[in-house]
């Protein structure tokens, strides 16, 4: 494992990553689960309590959570998208909850069936059902810098939802690239704008690849003082409601970035890359990730003492 970390990845295979792929057995699941945990990821979302019509990759969600005990080392969350959803996944057991309110009124009818303004009013019961079991609720903010149905964000909407939702009892919040269409500049300046209105609440980013910065993009966020990032293994995901999104940042990638720049995350590099040969092999498919490819065609190899990754040749990576 990696030294103390200095920044906290969630890994969002489990949901984010499968969400848009054919059902896999819970077992293959619980498989994945193992091998995630033996990466020293310290929390991992495992999968969302949503309309199984809707999602059907992910209607085992009451059984993947009645797994998730043989892992107590690991913080575990869920994603709900309404009251109903955060009631089934407490009763499931699952007390660290994500509710998702897309902040433009396109994207929210597209993926919840109402309006933003509907979604924020639903805030303080979904916090208030946490606490009464022990919980704590996270808020993302799906589209906050661009939606695929109404174009640019307008900041003061994203703005007005995060202040809401810290009113109303979030515990923290996570900016969404839904689509993956930020870059490094916007990134700051949202992340900036966010945190002078909700001072002193975690702020975290999930960042999508679309267009191919959303690298680049992290590494802004860092630098604008964000410690929490959401990626999935393998670069797997993308949003059912959101055309043209595409995969997630990959956990592997961003990983390496931070650790290559000496800033720890906690991840064994060497046990990341094995789980995402294992979800390759799982899904019968090729994954978008860059270092995995490179991996995967024996140009890299893991360092037996480190766990990180070099070059067979001469030097990994080299220009």
């Amino acid at each position: 494992m990696g030294d103390k970390p200095e920044i906290d990845i969630r890994e969002v295979g489990l949901r984010d990553g499968l969400q848009l792929e054919s059902a896999i057995p819970l077992r293959d699941k619980v498989a994945l689960l193992e091998a995630l945990a033996a990466t020293g990821v310290g929390r991992i979302e495992a999968t969302s309590f949503v309309s199984p019509k809707a999602v059907p990759a992910l209607a085992d969600a009451a059984e993947l959570a009645a797994e998730l005990q043989h892992w107590p080392e690991i913080e575990f969350t869920a994603l709900v998208a309404g009251s109903g959803g955060a009631r089934r996944a407490l009763a499931a057991g699952m007390h660290r909850l994500e509710y998702v309110i897309s902040v433009t009124d396109g994207h929210s009818l597209a993926n919840v069936g109402r309006r933003t303004e509907e979604s924020v009013a639903l805030i303080s019961d979904i916090a208030t059902m946490c606490r009464s079991e022990g919980g704590v609720l996270e808020v993302i903010l799906a589209t906050a810098w661009d939606c695929p149905f109404e174009g640019r964000t307008e900041s003061h909407r994203v703005l007005d939802v995060a202040t809401r939702a810290a009113a109303a009892g979030a515990t923290r919040l996570c900016l969404a690239d839904t689509i993956g269409t930020a870059s490094p500049g916007r990134v700051v300046d949202l992340v900036t704008a966010v945190r002078n209105v909700v001072a002193g609440l975690d702020i975290g980013v999930h960042l999508h690849n679309t267009r191919g910065a959303g690298l680049a993009c992290a590494w802004a966020a860092w630098q604008a003082g964000v410690r929490s990032f959401d990626a999935s293994f393998g670069g797997l995901g993308g949003c059912p409601f959101a055309p043209g999104a595409s995969g997630n940042i990959a956990t592997e990638e961003l990983t390496y970035m931070f650790e290559e720049s000496g800033i720890a995350t906690g991840i064994s590099l060497g046990a990341l890359l094995d789980a995402v040969d294992l979800l390759s092999q799982l899904l019968g498919k090729t994954l978008p990730s860059n270092l995995f490819r490179a991996y995967q065609s024996n140009s890299v190899q893991r360092c037996s003492n480190s766990g990180t990754v070099r070059s067979r040749s001469r030097g990994f990576p080299s220009a």
